[in-house]
């Protein structure tokens, strides 16, 4: 009876993985890729008459890079930019060495390659959802990221860590894959979370987002329904914004808890 019992549970689990792997093969027949490889080309110096500029580098992944993005000043980079640009005063630059289809591992080689001299003030780090869609162990996808953001502070420079988004609000994957996926991208996030604090990163916790490409896919998602339309990455660099700031000293506003006595 036993005996029954395990090959039965063995079959399940066989027939289970089975079903997670033709959900897979047709996600990606489905999404496809109608946007190409390749990011709009956001680099620029944004807001250059306001002076004083600001070095702002992008590293990551496909939104770090901006891939979906109708316009180049709807990346997210370039909202970055220009936001940060608007509170701060002050004109800021825009250098993206993220690249799509990027997993973590892949950081070492985007700071290899940044221009000989490059400092940035702030660099905005995106990544871990090729990873979890990769299968990447969640410790080496860590480690990863932790020789960046160490890497980073090492040059002086402040580091914004936005972790893993929810894979769970992928409304083109079928279930229950997207499930899964939701529960490995947001162990991911709180791995991420709890690996950079110590150096002196900023996070920003990128799932909290999610909710917004739920509700909204038409507009949050571009024509592939997997990357960020222009709107979607308008509500990321919002989530982002603060945390730039933040790390480059703009004050932010505080609002009192306390009321006036009458």
């Amino acid at each position: 009876m036993l005996t029954l019992v395990a090959v039965a549970g063995a079959s399940g689990v066989v027939a289970g993985r089975e079903l997670l792997r033709l959900q897979a093969r047709q996600a990606r027949r489905t999404i496809g890729k109608p946007l190409g490889e390749e990011a709009l080309a956001a680099d620029r110096t944004w807001k250059k008459k306001q002076g004083d500029r600001l070095e702002l580098l992008m590293l990551g992944d496909s939104i770090a890079a901006g891939l979906g993005a109708e316009r180049r000043k709807h990346t997210l980079g370039a909202q970055l930019a220009r936001r940060t640009a608007r509170r701060s005063g002050r004109a800021v630059r825009l250098h993206t060495g993220a690249v799509v289809g990027a997993e973590s591992s892949a950081l070492r080689a985007q700071l290899a390659g940044l221009p000989a001299g490059y400092r940035p003030d702030v660099a905005v780090v995106v990544v871990g959802g090729n990873d979890v869609t990769h299968r990447v162990r969640q410790a080496d996808s860590v480690a990863h990221l932790v020789e960046a953001v160490t890497a980073l502070r090492e040059r002086g420079c402040e580091v914004v860590v936005g972790t893993c988004p929810d894979l769970g609000a992928l409304t083109a994957v079928p279930q229950p894959l997207r499930a899964l996926g939701g529960r490995a991208s947001r162990s991911l996030a709180a791995a991420q979370r709890v690996a950079v604090l110590p150096l002196g990163a900023h996070v920003v916790a990128l799932d909290a987002v999610g909710p917004f490409f739920l509700s909204e896919p038409d507009a949050m998602f571009a024509v592939d329904r997997f990357h960020p339309s222009g709107a979607g990455y308008k509500r990321i660099a919002k989530a982002l914004l603060p945390a730039v700031l933040g790390a480059v000293g703009v004050p932010q506003p505080t609002f009192s808890t306390t009321t006036a006595s009458a």
